[in-house]
């Protein structure tokens, strides 16, 4: 369900990392290599950007295939940017609210993505849902699983829990409501990525050229590619980066023994 990739680095286009690579995210809206549940992510993709000196990040979101966006292939060619992140999408439910199930979903300076999906959506989560307010859920961005994830990690960032624990306490909430969930979120800032590996694949890969790129699968065959183990939270900058248990963020509510997929 969706692949997606951030990416932190020198200045450089979006084509550089979304379209160029044998393997990049634009080949696996129809071809991913590691993606284990759907084959073709052709319900849409988006790509949210920084601009240097301005924290907000611009966005482009498409409800249909990225190979088919011929907008999409010169704003890719000539917009450059330190930090990007992009997905393109396997709905869970076809068709549901189109582009604006797409992420990236965006608040203040933030970027977000969910690669995955909760089983029994809604009904599991009533309980979770519950305890949002409701003008919150009146502005969801969409009626989908994704923006509904979303929406508890945003909530977390703006009671001032970090990056890191938002994601780890929201991947917990949500596994215990609905077990069997896959719970793959990406999230930037522009200067810092934070990721959780939960139910799907996560890798990264850093250069001395001080890029880091947090991907749900490798663009390329180089051998510095790393997966992150599953049940694991991620925190990278463009020098540093660090791959911990979720449990010590947050208590999990299933042994961390064997994946629940």
């Amino acid at each position: 369900m969706c692949r997606h990739l951030a990416v932190l680095g020198p200045d450089s286009p979006i084509r550089a990392t979304v379209v160029e690579p044998p393997y990049a995210l634009f080949r696996q809206s129809w071809a991913p290599r590691r993606q284990r549940y759907g084959t073709v992510n052709a319900d849409g993709f988006g790509v949210g950007w920084y601009a240097p000196g301005d924290p907000v990040p611009a966005r482009y979101r498409r409800a249909g295939p990225i190979w088919a966006d011929q907008s999409f292939a010169d704003l890719a060619r000539v917009v450059r940017t330190p930090a990007l992140l992009a997905a393109v999408r396997d709905a869970t439910e076809a068709g549901a609210d189109g582009e604006a199930a797409t992420a990236p979903f965006t608040a203040g300076p933030w970027l977000f993505s969910h690669n995955g999906a909760l089983l029994g959506w809604p009904d599991s989560v009533a309980a979770l849902a519950g305890r949002v307010p409701p003008g919150e859920l009146l502005r969801l961005a969409a009626r989908c699983d994704s923006a509904f994830v979303w929406t508890l990690v945003e909530l977390r960032l703006r009671d001032g829990e970090s990056p890191s624990r938002a994601l780890a306490g929201t991947v917990a909430e949500l596994a215990g409501a609905a077990p069997g969930s896959r719970l793959n979120l990406l999230l930037t800032d522009g200067a810092t990525i934070t990721a959780t590996a939960w139910g799907d694949t996560l890798w990264y890969l850093t250069g001395p050229e001080g890029r880091t790129v947090v991907a749900s699968e490798p663009y390329d065959d180089d051998p510095r590619w790393t997966e992150a183990p599953d049940r694991t939270l991620l925190t990278a900058t463009r020098t540093e980066l660090a791959v911990t248990p979720l449990s010590a963020y947050a208590p999990l509510p299933v042994p961390l023994k064997e994946p629940v997929l």
